[in-house]
C-alpha cells in the first residue's frame, strides 16, 4: 500500500508543475503595482444586461449606471426580459431602459440572450452607433466611476477589458465569501499579473467592455456554452485577441448563499469548462506552442495559461479520489490493512487545505480595504475558503457524468452601492 503513498505524492509533484507559474503570479500580485490608465476622450457605450426574473435586483443596476460620473448622453441601456414571468421588463422601462422580451424555451442560456439582444440592437439602433458594449448581470452594482476607468483602459487599444469584480454579499455566509473571495483572487492574483507580462487576461462572467468593431466581425455572439465566457475568452485569445484589465473600475456582485443554489451554478461551470476544453482543448494546446500572437511568444503562454486553468485540477482531483478510493475498496476486500491509505489521503487533504488557506490568507490580506464586512468574518470565512473550493471536487466529479442544462440563479440580496460600502 506505500504505492498509494508514491501514486499521490507523484499526482501533487505533477499538480506543482502544472500550477507553480501561479505562484510566480503571486509574487507579482504582490509586489508590482497595478497599471493605470491615463485619461482619454469620452466614447458612446451600449449597455447589455441579461435578466430573467429579477424584479428584486435590477432596479439598483440601472441606477449606478444612471449615476455615473460619465457623460449620460454616451451609455444606452438595453435589457433583455429572457423568458422572464415577472415585472423586471416593467421595471426597466418606467427607468427609461430600452427592453426586449425573449421567450425561447429551447434556447436557454446568458449567450443565447445576448445574441438576440445584439441582433436587436442593431436591427434598431445600429450597432456601429456604438464603439463598445458593457455586459453586467442584473444583480450587479457599479463604482461611480466604473465606466470612466474602463474607457481609460480600452482606449488604450484594449478590444476587449474586464473589471476589478467585488461582492456585495460577502458576509451572508461561507459560502458567499467563498465565492467572493475567489473572484477577488481572480482580478488581483491572476488579471494583475497578466496585465503586467502583458499576456492575455481572462473574462469572468460579468463586467467586461467589447468593442463592436469585434462583434460585427465575428457576426455577432456566437458564444452558447454553458460558460459562454470562459469560451468567449478562449476563442479570443485563440484569434489573436488580447484582453486587458482595469482594477480601478469596481463592480460588486451578488453571490449564492444556500449550497444547493450553489451546487447546480459550479455543476454548470464544471460541465461549461469541459465544454471549452472538448470544442477548443487541440487548438489551446496548439497555440502554445505558436511563435506569432501578441508579442514574443505571450499568444502561446496565453494559451498555456488558459489550458491550466480549465483542466488539469478537475483531472487530477479525480484521477486522486478514484486511485484512493479503488485502493481502499481492494484493501477492504483483500483484508489488507489500510492504515498506510488513509494516512496518505489525511495529509494529502490537509496539504490542500493548507495551500488553499494560504491563497484564501493572501487575498484576504492584500484586498482586506475592498471586502466589505467586519472584520471577524473576514478572518472566519478565511478558515472556511478551501472548504469552499475542496467542495469542487465532488460537483467535477458529478459533471463527467451528469447531463447538465442551464439553470437560472434567484438574486433577492437588494442593496444600493451605499449600503454595500457601509458593511464594515
Amino acid at each position: 500500500m506505500e504505492t498509494i503513498r508514491t501514486f499521490n505524492f507523484i499526482l501533487s509533484l505533477i499538480f506543482l508543475a502544472c500550477y507553480s507559474y501561479q505562484f510566480f503570479y503571486l509574487f507579482i500580485s504582490l509586489f508590482l503595482r497595478k497599471k493605470s490608465f491615463k485619461k482619454s476622450s469620452t466614447k458612446k457605450y451600449g449597455v447589455l444586461i441579461c435578466a430573467r426574473n429579477e424584479e428584486n435586483v435590477v432596479i439598483h443596476l440601472i441606477n449606478s449606471i444612471k449615476n455615473q460620473k460619465y457623460p449620460n448622453d454616451l451609455i444606452d441601456i438595453f435589457l433583455v426580459a429572457d423568458n422572464c414571468t415577472d415585472s423586471t421588463a416593467d421595471i426597466a422601462r418606467s427607468l427609461g431602459v430600452f427592453v426586449y422580451e425573449r421567450n425561447n424555451s429551447q434556447k436557454i442560456g446568458k449567450g443565447y440572450a445576448l445574441n438576440y439582444l445584439l441582433c436587436k440592437i442593431d436591427e434598431d439602433y445600429k450597432i456601429a452607433n456604438y464603439t463598445g458594449f458593457f455586459v453586467f448581470d442584473a444583480d450587479n452594482l457599479l463604482d461611480e466611476y466604473y465606466i470612466c476607468e474602463m474607457n481609460k483602459a480600452f482606449s488604450h487599444g484594449y478590444s476587449i477589458v474586464t473589471s476589478y469584480r467585488n461582492s456585495k454579499n460577502y458576509d451572508s455566509n461561507w459560502i458567499s465569501a467563498g465565492y467572493s473571495l475567489w473572484f477577488l483572487r481572480e482580478a488581483c492574483s491572476l488579471n494583475h499579473p497578466r496585465m503586467a507580462l502583458k499576456t492575455s487576461c481572462a473574462v469572468s462572467g460579468t463586467g467586461f467592455l467589447f468593442s463592436s468593431e469585434l462583434i460585427r466581425k465575428y457576426g455577432g455572439w456566437h458564444f452558447f456554452l454553458l460558460t459562454e465566457d470562459i469560451e468567449f475568452t478562449v476563442y479570443n485569445i485563440l484569434n489573436n485577441e488580447k484582453i486587458g484589465y482595469c482594477p480601478t473600475a469596481v463592480l460588486y456582485d451578488e453571490q449564492p448563499v444556500t449550497f444547493v443554489q450553489s451546487w447546480h451554478q459550479r455543476l454548470r461551470w464544471a460541465k461549461g469548462y469541459l465544454q471549452v476544453f472538448r470544442k477548443y482543448g487541440s487548438s489551446m494546446i496548439k497555440g502554445i506552442f505558436k511563435k506569432s500572437g501578441f508579442s514574443c511568444g505571450r499568444m502561446g503562454f496565453s494559451c498555456f495559461d488558459m489550458c491550466m486553468s480549465t483542466m488539469p485540477a478537475v483531472f487530477l482531483s479525480i484521477a486522486g479520489i478514484s486511485v484512493n478510493i479503488g485502493a481502499l475498496i481492494v484493501a477492504r476486500i483483500n483484508s489488507i490493512d489500510t492504515s498506510v491509505i488513509i494516512s496518505s489521503v489525511f495529509e494529502t487533504f490537509l496539504n490542500m487545505y493548507l495551500m488553499l488557506f494560504a491563497i484564501g490568507l493572501i487575498t484576504t490580506v492584500s484586498e482586506w480595504k475592498m471586502i466589505h464586512a467586519k472584520n471577524i468574518k473576514k478572518i472566519i470565512y478565511t478558515f472556511t475558503f478551501p472548504l469552499f473550493m475542496m467542495t469542487y471536487i465532488p460537483i467535477s466529479l458529478t459533471a463527467l457524468f451528469k447531463k447538465v442544462e442551464w439553470k437560472p440563479i434567484i438574486h433577492t440580496y437588494s442593496a444600493t452601492l451605499n449600503q454595500v460600502r457601509i458593511k464594515k
